[in-house]
Parts: C-alpha cells; sequence; structure tokens
C-alpha cells in the first residue's frame, strides 16, 4: 500500500520551518527553541549522523549527467565513500567505480576524509540520487595545492569560450588549474602565485559580464606578479 504522507527524499524548508529532528543534534542552518530544531534559511534538509542541518539553495550545484565535478570525501563505509560534491545532497562513491581493486571495509587505505577527488556524475535518477565514478583517465585524486569555490553560474565565464579564459589564466600565472562544473576550481602552484591566481578568479566571478575578459585578467595578474618582484 502506498503511504501517502511519506516526505520526499529532498525536503525543501523555510526559514522558521520545524526541523522533524527525532532528537537528533542541530547542524549548520538550524536553531533550536523549546527544545526544538527550526530552519534558520530557505534550503533543504539534511540528516547523517544523528545531526541535522540544512544546505543553502542558493549557490548549490545541481547534478547534471556527465559533469565533472571536484568532490571532497565527508565519510567512509565499508564498500563506499561520501562525497560532497557541492549539491545539497551527498554523493555515494561505490568501491566499484574506483581504479583500485577495493576489500570490503578497506576503503579508509585509498581515499580518507577530506581527500580531494575529480569524479564524474554518471547518473541523476528522478529522485535526484547521484552515482559518481572515478574510473576514467582524467578522473583522479588531487594532491596538494588549493581549493576555491565560486558559484557554479560562474563556471562557464572562468573557463571562457574555447577555453581561452582559464588557458590564459593558467600562462600568467604559471599555475596548473583544474574547473569542476560544480563550482570548485583547485589550483596548484608555488604560494605566491596561486594567490594570485585565486584572486584572479574572484575577479573574474565579480566582473563576469565585462568586454575584454581575457586581457583585462592578463593585465591583473601581471600587475599582482610586479608587486610580488618589488
Amino acid at each position: 500500500m502506498e503511504k501517502r504522507n511519506a516526505k520526499p527524499p529532498h525536503e525543501v524548508v523555510v526559514p522558521g520551518e520545524l526541523l522533524d529532528s527525532d532528537g537528533a543534534r542541530g547542524g549548520r542552518y538550524t536553531y533550536e527553541r523549546d527544545g526544538k530544531l527550526y530552519s534558520s534559511i530557505l534550503g533543504i534538509k539534511n540528516s547523517s549522523r544523528n545531526v541535522v542541518s540544512v544546505v543553502p539553495i542558493n549557490g548549490c550545484y545541481v547534478p547534471s549527467t556527465g559533469d565533472t565535478v571536484i568532490g571532497i570525501i565527508s565519510d567512509i563505509g565499508a564498500s563506499n565513500w561520501t562525497v560532497d560534491i557541492n549539491a545539497p545532497y551527498p554523493a555515494p562513491l561505490h568501491v566499484s567505480e574506483v581504479p583500485w581493486k577495493v576489500e570490503f571495509g578497506d576503503t579508509s587505505r585509498y581515499l580518507n576524509i577530506g581527500d580531494v577527488v575529480v569524479l564524474k556524475v554518471l547518473m541523476v535518477d528522478e529522485s535526484r540520487k547521484i552515482q559518481v565514478t572515478m574510473n576514467d583517465s582524467h578522473l583522479r585524486r588531487l594532491k596538494g595545492g588549493q581549493i576555491v569555490s565560486i558559484s557554479p553560474s560562474k563556471v562557464s565565464r572562468i573557463i571562457g569560450k574555447s577555453g581561452s579564459t582559464i588557458q590564459s589564466l593558467e600562462s600568467t600565472s604559471g599555475c596548473r588549474i583544474f574547473v569542476g562544473q560544480n563550482g570548485r576550481i583547485w589550483i596548484n602552484g608555488d604560494d605566491e602565485n596561486s594567490e594570485i591566481a585565486a584572486a584572479a578568479i574572484g575577479y573574474i566571478e565579480t566582473n563576469a559580464q565585462i568586454e575584454d575578459l581575457v586581457e583585462k585578467i592578463k593585465i591583473f595578474v601581471e600587475k599582482k606578479l610586479s608587486k610580488t618582484e618589488e
């Protein structure tokens, strides 16, 4: 028999809405009043490990099949990892979707909490359940470098037409840069140049609509570099 009162798997809540916490602790964007938990923002309710939190809708990444994203390992199971891909809901990565032969219960030998990985979205079903993979030559764990985050809506401007903007930024800054379609960007270079590249990415995000952006970014980075040489 169909359960008419079943809640959707990813429940949208509004500010001040009571969260059905079942004794769980309050996480991000929640507050407690008279022993009950409430949402402080418009977002999606998330329950994990006896903690109820709310994920903001604004600025979240909406996954699509085929997207290449940068994820951060947030939890480990016996046969899978949970990956934060900046979406309103987590993405499980099963041991069958990594390039290593992982024995049951041995997952932490290969990826640990906090590790940063490049993944591809294999599938998003009607209930918004995500399937991701690392089984491709360009998908890997990222070592070193730093991660900066932008609005996913600005990713195409960071990359530029045929990759023109990001190629120019890599060339002038001397950094390796990878842009995930979920709004996370990996920058790898020496400390000063990485900070300049990160600042340039912030400049692009803020000034995404201006003309001659590639040339303006080149000038921006060169001015920053010349100051570090003084």
